[in-house]
């Protein structure tokens, strides 16, 4: 979706092809149309080829884990908001909350996904997306 001129860009990463269609059918109710991939390689290659304002990143994928995935994208975009979703972590988990309190992350998203929380966290995404996106002109 382009928002006053900024294209909104999405990518989800889940191991399960189920998720990221979920996850695509919440974020189109948006008007958001997602990049996904099913791989952590492949997230790599994609965040180093374009710039995504939100990702969504499974915490258990076969090919690499999901914090260390937020990390590595991280450090190529410190701006990505990144939203770990997972079925085995569960939001006051140690290792969620220290992500949290760095940065790493800024939202958990458990499994099973619930439709409200990830349209709230897109409609969020838009809002700053338009704020940012917006130039004022110079006053004469």
């Amino acid at each position: 979706m382009i928002r006053n001129g900024a294209p909104v860009r999405v990518l989800i990463v889940d191991d399960e092809p189920d998720i990221c269609w979920a996850l695509t059918h919440i974020l189109k109710s948006t008007g958001i149309v997602p990049v996904t991939t099913t791989s952590g390689r492949e997230a790599l290659r994609l965040a180093k080829s374009q710039r995504f304002h939100l990702a969504f990143i499974d915490a258990k994928l076969p090919d690499l884990d999901g914090l260390d995935l937020a990390r590595r994208i991280r450090e190529g975009d410190a701006a990505a908001r990144i939203v770990l979703v997972s079925g085995y972590f569960y939001c006051d988990d140690a290792e969620v909350r220290q992500a949290m309190v760095a940065g790493l992350i800024a939202d958990f998203v458990g499994k099973p996904i619930l439709h409200q929380q990830v349209e709230a966290i897109a409609r969020e995404v838009l809002s700053q997306v338009v704020s940012t996106s917006r130039v004022i002109a110079p006053v004469p």
